[in-house]
């Protein structure tokens, strides 16, 4: 029994490091691509909260005390002192063209000198930011931490931003959405296309290797690039239904899901114009993920050895999901970036979404991504005709 179970055991190992495919994609790939990505992602993390290093921060302040002054000199932004209402201010604030406003009060030094902790009102403190602005998140937690550690040696003698009266967000509920909207959805709506297409593509070619009905296809009189185009069409309207019926699903959930952790939040502000260049990049995406897959599916010999090539590269779809996302600021996107295939997709749905994009750099990626698809359909029909990849066992 024991030589019986070396015997099968042997075999096994065998059959499975004979196979350079299954060794690559089962050892190999899945490690590779889960290191660069955690990888990638921990650079981009740490960068998620900062600025540029030649960044100035430019902050506007009403009645800046001494106190104040000697603390915020080595933090290395540009302070501009100011008088009057601050409404000005404010408004550039809202518009992204200046970081902060921060209103002290008249004689802040002297009241907290006066002021008993725990006896009436301590003296407030406004800080004016943009939340949708990342030069401005990143400048109002700088203060925040400077008044706080100020206030801990003070023992509480002063309070910021406690006004609930007051709104101290001063982006537009547009941006705010946008942001949200943007950090979010271009990532769910990828992934569920490239579901939908692993769902249905697999099966249509690897399926019919595997069972042999492929070969009834393929002696029939019809040209191997019509068989090629007639499945990647097919396919591509099944999986354009399923992202679509997932991510309409997931866009009219957000405003409840988001509701409670931030105000403003409204699906409405996208217009019929925003969602037909998204229908449009949608369907793109959705042709190209499917001719991709149905290459790879015709390239393995069963639908299980096509799961295991194509698992890494969802890895890849996901870390094209976060570049964006991660991005420094109001950095215009070059034109360069839209030539890549899938990712060009990525940006022009997270420019959507965020009422960031220009009608050109949607054109274009839409026409890389089917100028890709087309060579795909190519080296499909080639495939067809090669004996030696359809009927390999």
């Amino acid at each position: 029994m024991k030589s019986n179970i070396y015997t099968i055991f042997r075999k096994e190992l065998a059959r499975f490091f004979k196979d350079k495919r299954l060794v690559i994609t089962t050892l190999l790939l899945p490690g590779l691509m889960i290191f660069i990505m955690y990888t990638f992602m921990g650079n981009m993390i740490r960068q998620q909260f900062g600025v540029a290093d030649s960044y100035v921060s430019e902050v506007y302040i009403k009645n800046l005390p001494s106190s104040i002054n000697s603390k915020i000199d080595k933090v290395g932004i540009s302070i501009k002192t100011v008088d009057g209402d601050l409404e000005i201010e404010k408004k550039l604030v809202s518009e992204k063209e200046i970081d902060l406003v921060i209103d002290f009060p008249k004689n802040f030094d002297k009241e907290l000198s006066e002021y008993k902790t725990g006896e009436g009102r301590a003296p407030q403190i406004a800080i004016f930011y943009n939340s949708a602005r990342q030069e401005s998140e990143s400048a109002y937690r700088i203060f925040r931490s400077i008044l706080d550690e100020y206030e801990t040696e003070l023992s509480n003698k002063f309070d910021v931003n406690t006004d609930e009266q007051i709104s101290y967000d001063l982006a537009a509920k547009e941006d705010i959405t946008g942001k949200l909207f943007g950090s979010m959805l271009p990532m769910l709506l990828m992934i569920f296309i490239w579901s939908g297409c692993v769902a249905v593509a697999p099966e249509s070619i690897a399926g019919e290797k595997e069972r042999g009905t492929i070969a009834t296809l393929l002696v029939t009189p019809m040209s191997r690039q019509a068989l090629a185009l007639g499945k990647i069409f097919a396919l591509s309207i099944i999986a354009f239904l399923s992202g679509v019926s997932s991510f309409i699903g997931t866009f009219a959930s957000l405003p409840a899901m988001y509701e409670g952790m931030s105000e403003g939040i409204n699906a409405s502000f996208y217009s019929a114009k925003d969602f037909a260049f998204l229908f449009i990049i949608i369907i793109s995406t959705t042709i190209l993920m499917v001719a991709f897959i149905s290459v790879l599916s015709a390239f393995a010999k069963s639908v299980k050895e096509t799961a295991t090539i194509i698992s890494p590269f969802m890895i890849v779809i996901m870390v094209m999901t976060f570049l964006p996302m991660f991005a420094k600021g109001e950095e215009v996107t070059p034109i360069t970036m839209f030539l890549i295939p899938l990712y060009n997709s990525v940006l022009c749905m997270n420019g959507i979404f965020k009422f960031a994009y220009l009608g050109a750099n949607v054109a274009v990626s839409v026409a890389v991504n089917i100028v890709f698809t087309g060579i795909l359909v190519l080296v499909l029909t080639k495939m067809f005709d090669s004996e030696k990849i359809m009927f390999s066992k």
